[in-house]
């Protein structure tokens, strides 16, 4: 115990002695110390924002694109044709037992306009399997249903981004019409912000 007690007052002794060596030496500590934590936090953020991602787009999701097409001697790569229908993904929906939900979808950009404001966005003609698909949430009113395809009621459901462009933010545009390529569409709902995925989601016929 002694020895333990002269080597104590020895070494504050020392620190004394070289008190900038000590504080230089401590200060170095400090910086490392909170290097190390910092990229530990900056990592893990990191990982969580790309599992969050990752999730958001369905870890057990399956996309199928159209094929390509040529034109004059130039391939104009996968997705340049429409060349599925919604019988072929009635078809996937039919024959394949490992597929729990299909959704066929058309995407395009378009001016979206209410009164005499617009926005330009991307749109997609989607079924209501769409939203299971995608594990979306309704912010305001609700998704259009499978009777909204039978009977090709002109329904949309717009994103956040698209809302405060043409209504302003923290409205309700449920009930109203816009205007999508000379066609007016009712507005059903407001989808909740979700990442990266902020778009107008319309049912075309």
């Amino acid at each position: 115990m002694k020895k333990i007690l002269a080597s104590m007052k020895i070494a504050l002794r020392a620190l004394r002695v070289n008190r900038m060596r000590s504080a230089l030496t401590m200060l170095g500590i400090i910086i490392g110390v909170a290097a190390v934590i910092a990229m530990v936090a900056v990592g893990s953020g990191a990982t969580e924002r790309i599992q969050q991602q990752i999730q958001s787009i369905g870890s057990n999701l399956i996309i199928v694109s159209p094929g390509s097409v040529s034109s004059n001697g130039v391939r104009l790569g996968s997705g340049a044709t429409a060349s599925l229908t919604e019988d072929d993904a009635k078809a996937i929906a039919a024959e394949c037992a490992s597929v729990a939900v299909v959704a066929p979808t058309v995407r395009g950009n378009v001016q979206v306009v209410y009164g005499s404001a617009n926005w330009a966005t991307s749109v997609q003609g989607v079924t209501p399997e769409y939203m299971t698909i995608r594990d979306y949430t309704m912010l305001y009113g609700q998704f259009f249903t499978a009777q909204d395809v039978e009977a090709a009621a002109k329904t949309a459901v717009l994103g956040e981004t698209v809302v405060q462009n043409l209504f302003g933010a923290d409205t309700d545009p449920t009930g109203q019409v816009v205007i999508i390529k000379n066609v007016p569409f009712t507005v059903a709902g407001v989808l909740t912000p979700k990442a990266s995925r902020r778009r107008v989601r319309i049912r075309t016929t």
